[in-house]
């Protein structure tokens, strides 16, 4: 499969740091001249500011990398409930649709030289998912041609989670460039440990790691996922 200039961004579940590490891909690229930017298919849980609904992951990737990019390029589905975005699109008549997903991608790539893509939650998140359609997130991958980035926590049930993951991305003959595991300590034991099991049983390595509230992304080589021309 041919593959466009961009990874998505796939966590082991909800709330293991994707935006966050979506957010320091991009700004470690831009550092180095690359002209890295972001996308998300669909974000549930937003708040309104002004009656508007604003894409609260990817304000924070705006801001954070410094991006002069719209809001409104950056998200094709904003939701208002803290819901799957599956149940959060049916509740409120706004479904999502591949198409769209597709030619928004195809614009940010335009003006980009690689597109870091976030996902919903886990491999398994439906965005759509009725009597009538189903769409899941590696679906989106699919569609969108890219290799995938696994973002794990680095604590307590992450081997579990991780291998079960990369299980199955790889069965399903994904690309997964490699796992970056989130709130590492060198110091713990169990996250020294944790990193060595997931590399051993996933085949896969751990390419950056990133302690709690750190802005750096520790052993990252930004040509693991762009290589320059020329």
């Amino acid at each position: 499969m041919s593959q466009n200039k961009g990874v998505f961004v796939v966590g082991t579940g909800t709330d293991v740091g994707k935006t966050y590490v979506a957010a320091l891909l991009i700004r470690c690229l831009r550092q180095e001249d690359i002209n890295a930017n972001y996308y998300k298919a669909a974000v549930s849980g937003n708040a309104r500011v002004g009656g508007k609904l604003v894409p609260g992951d990817a304000l924070f990737v705006k801001n954070f990398a410094n991006l002069d990019t719209d809001l409104s390029e950056m998200v094709s589905y904003v939701y208002e409930e803290p819901l799957s975005p599956h149940l959060a699109a049916r509740k409120e008549g706004n479904f999502a649709d591949v198409r769209t997903i597709k030619a928004a991608f195809r614009k940010i790539s335009r003006k980009s030289d690689f597109v870091v893509v976030e996902g919903s939650g886990g491999v398994l998140c439906p965005l759509v998912y009725d009597d009538k359609s189903n769409i899941w997130l590696e679906d989106i991958v699919r569609i969108l041609r890219l290799s995938v980035v696994v973002v794990a926590d680095a604590g307590l049930g992450t081997i579990n989670a991780t291998g079960l993951t990369v299980w199955y991305l790889k069965h399903n003959d994904f690309d997964v460039k490699g796992i970056i595991l989130n709130n590492f300590d060198e110091n713990n034991l169990m996250h020294v440990d944790n990193k060595y099991v997931i590399e051993d049983i996933t085949r896969i390595p751990v390419i950056a790691t990133v302690k709690k509230s750190s802005e750096i992304l520790d052993g990252f080589d930004s040509r693991i996922l762009y290589e320059r021309e020329g």
